[in-house]
């Protein structure tokens, strides 16, 4: 039996008992009924808002039978980073491959998000013999 109808349950005992609430006994009684009563809801309502949050979390990790079977949640081949969009904030997380892709749109505004890695690989040879590149090119940090 669940907790709102076990509440219920007994609150149609009490009733039943036909208790007097002009008496104190019978005024903690029914004060403590209500209280079950409320608090039975609340969890109930907690129960959903929590069972929305794990379909929100989880909806592209389980299968078409709603099994959890094959969830991945460490991919050391191709790991997840978490970006935040410049424009509205949004944080978001992609993959490796996607990011290494360059460019991805956010899902919250729409902007183009692009990411430059020419940086980080200074130390490789370049030879696209553009003025710009920083591989290339690299620029002297000054102190």
């Amino acid at each position: 039996m669940l907790t709102n109808e076990r509440a219920a349950y007994l609150k149609g005992l009490a009733e039943g008992l036909d208790l007097d609430k002009t008496k104190p006994e019978g005024k903690l009684i029914d004060g403590m009924l209500d209280l079950i009563f409320d608090m039975s809801a609340e969890i109930g309502g907690l129960y959903d808002h929590i069972s929305m949050l794990e379909d929100a979390m989880f909806e592209d990790e389980y299968d078409d039978y709603g099994e959890d079977d094959d969830i991945e949640f460490d991919d050391e081949e191709n790991p997840d980073y978490e970006v935040k969009c410049p424009d509205c904030g949004a944080e978001i997380v992609v993959d490796e491959d996607t990011l290494l892709e360059g460019e991805i749109n956010c899902p919250n505004c729409g902007n183009e998000l692009e990411f430059d890695f020419t940086g980080l690989f200074a130390d490789e040879i370049c030879d696209c013999g553009s003025p710009d590149c920083e591989a290339c090119n690299p620029k002297e940090i000054e102190f």
